[in-house]
């Protein structure tokens, strides 16, 4: 099993994602100029919605098929996984025919489990721990809009959910500054704190965390899974929704993003999104020409493999 699986940030060296970036970037130019480009001719990519999402769907469907490939898009009804057969066994008969599997769920365990079993690449759609596809759009956007982000300070602001532990990894591999502002309890996971070092900073007052701050990010209050807890939620992050006033302290150039869907009047206020300083329309479109990099960069192509 020598695949190379993409579940996490750390999976790669920061010289690789780099590399994913630029290439990004590259095919992004070549779709808007119209310009054909289908490495993956003949290529298949599985896709494994426990979450259902609209960006992550259509980034890589879309994705797979202008790379020359075709998608495969399967719910939890769609396949025995549903039905109770184990992950392993799924990994090994669905890894015999397709060419990568890309997988959206729940527990990040599902992911881990299935890689180890798999013989083609693996790529984390989202799970409860990490979601590292996005920040593949998010470097991207930065880069596109503001050059490096080395060196620079970034601002989390919200829930310390899986978003929160993906920019902790970015923080790592990007060589950032990341100051994180949530309320008590909703810490990011202490492991990725850890391993992040002083790179994280940990406050309460968002207003800290935004000044002078590049970049500042922010994700839903509720996520999937957590519809029970949305009104305790709402009472605990009030203090935390991103304003146009908290962007004004933020440094002269700073860039807003959400990985959407946003909740305006909750997470952000209700005019946030038409700021000339918010990238979030940028920052979705980047997940299909960041995906494409990543897949192009996985999957063997046709021409090499035939």
């Amino acid at each position: 099993m020598n695949a190379r699986h993409f579940l996490s940030l750390m999976d790669f060296t920061p010289a690789e994602l780099s590399g994913v970036i630029r290439r990004g970037i590259e095919l992004k130019g070549l779709r808007k100029r119209g310009e054909l480009h289908e490495p993956l001719k003949n290529r298949v990519l599985g896709m494994i919605f426990e979450k259902s999402s609209t960006r992550t769907r259509l980034s890589f469907e879309a994705g797979m098929i202008q790379l020359g490939g075709q998608a495969i898009f399967l719910s939890p009804r769609d396949t025995q996984l549903g039905r109770g057969e184990p992950v392993e066994d799924g990994a090994i008969v669905m890894s015999s025919m397709l060419d990568a599997v890309m997988i959206r769920t729940f527990a990040h365990a599902t992911l881990t489990t299935f890689a180890a079993k798999s013989r083609v690449p693996v790529i984390n759609g989202l799970s409860d721990d990490l979601h590292p596809c996005q920040l593949l759009a998010d470097m991207q956007t930065f880069h596109e809009q503001r050059g490096s982000i080395q060196g620079k300070t970034v601002a989390w602001i919200g829930d310390g959910n899986n978003m929160c532990n993906s920019y902790i990894e970015a923080a790592i591999q990007f060589d950032f500054q990341l100051r994180v502002a949530c309320p008590e309890g909703y810490e990011p996971a202490e492991r990725f704190l850890a391993q992040a070092g002083d790179r994280v900073k940990l406050v309460r007052d968002p207003r800290e965390a935004a000044r002078g701050a590049h970049l500042v990010s922010t994700d839903v209050w509720t996520s999937m899974g957590q519809e029970e807890q949305a009104e305790q939620r709402l009472a605990r992050f009030s203090p935390y929704q991103v304003t146009r006033e908290l962007l004004d302290i933020a440094a002269p150039d700073v860039l807003f993003m959400h990985c959407l869907p946003a909740h305006r009047g909750e997470e952000i206020s209700h005019d946030l999104l038409d700021d000339p300083r918010a990238v979030a329309w940028e920052q979705a479109e980047n997940r299909l020409h960041a995906q494409k990099a990543l897949l192009e960069y996985l999957v063997e192509p046709a021409y090499r493999a035939e």
